[in-house]
């Protein structure tokens, strides 16, 4: 047995019983057992969220969420839904839990992260209850990983009260513009500044680095957008270091839709396909670092 800063216990087996035969039997205690033949599909959307070290897990009916914050000023929630698992039993309305979300993550990756084409490695997750580990069963080509991971009981997450009946603002823009966007704006900046407005410039981004300001804008009417709603004039700057995180999810999604309340709290939505084309969510809350006087 290896064990990693007290975080962790790894055993290694080599079996030639299916992964749900090797776990079976220990089923019967656990109230939450998530089976994924491809773990990759949760690692890659954890990844998107990875800012810092911990991060709350909440599994209900409707699936998992995963919640990591910064500061109480940025949160990060990826979503993935209860039919992206082969398995999901739930034996609690609600199941929470805290967990390192870095070690997690080693753990997925533990016959490492770029797989041969055509072999996967297979999971099944298992949580008992309060004071219990998260216990990782990972199989590849026949060898099973048992990773014990300890949790400890979160403190309640931020709640941003962002409720869609007070957003003012909303574009919905492929992946791509918002990428190619943010390669040329100067991310030396230490605020992004976002204007969104009924009338020009409509959508516009704007850094103020090294190398002076920078601007980037968005018509309505772009092949890029594809929706803008927007209410009313409205311009707040984010702390680019709350923001940078973010470009994680970006990295890997299709969409992204950006929306503000009557605060200036701002949502990023992304939607994530992953290995199989199933679609999960990662969400972004950032408050406003200053608001700027409209003109």
């Amino acid at each position: 047995m290896l064990s990693f800063v007290s975080e962790v216990s790894i055993h290694l087996l080599r079996t030639t019983m299916p992964l749900s035969t090797e776990s079976q039997s220990e089923d019967v205690q656990d109230v939450l057992v998530a089976n994924l033949d491809n773990a990759r599909s949760l690692s890659n959307i954890l990844k998107a969220i990875t800012c810092k070290d911990h991060a709350i897990f909440t599994a209900t009916a409707n699936g998992l969420k995963v919640t990591v914050e910064d500061c109480k000023c940025m949160q990060a929630n990826a979503f993935i839904q209860a039919d992206i698992f082969q398995e999901f039993m739930l034996k609690d309305d609600i199941v929470v839990f805290q967990v390192n979300l870095t070690v997690l993550l080693d753990c997925l990756n533990i016959f490492g992260g770029s797989p041969a084409a055509g072999v996967s490695t297979a999971l099944r997750m298992c949580y008992r209850g309060y004071g219990h580990p998260l216990t990782l069963f990972l199989e590849e080509g026949g060898v099973v990983t048992v990773c014990k991971i300890n949790t400890s009981e979160p403190e309640e997450p931020i709640d941003f009260e962002f409720s869609s009946s007070n957003v003012t603002n909303k574009v919905i823009l492929l992946s791509e513009s918002l990428k190619e966007a943010f390669s040329e704006l100067d991310m030396t900046s230490e605020v992004l500044e976002i204007t969104m407005s009924p009338s020009q410039p409509y959508f516009r981004l704007s850094t103020f680095g090294n190398s002076g300001n920078a601007h980037y804008d968005y018509s309505k009417d772009s092949d890029m957008m594809e929706l803008f709603q927007c209410d009313r004039t409205q311009t707040n700057r984010y702390k680019m270091s709350l923001l940078k995180p973010s470009t994680k999810a970006l990295a890997i999604s299709c969409k992204v839709s950006v929306r503000t309340d009557s605060r200036g709290v701002l949502s990023l939505q992304y939607l994530v396909r992953n290995d199989d084309g199933q679609i999960c969510f990662v969400e972004y809350f950032c408050c406003p670092d200053e608001e700027v006087e409209e003109g």
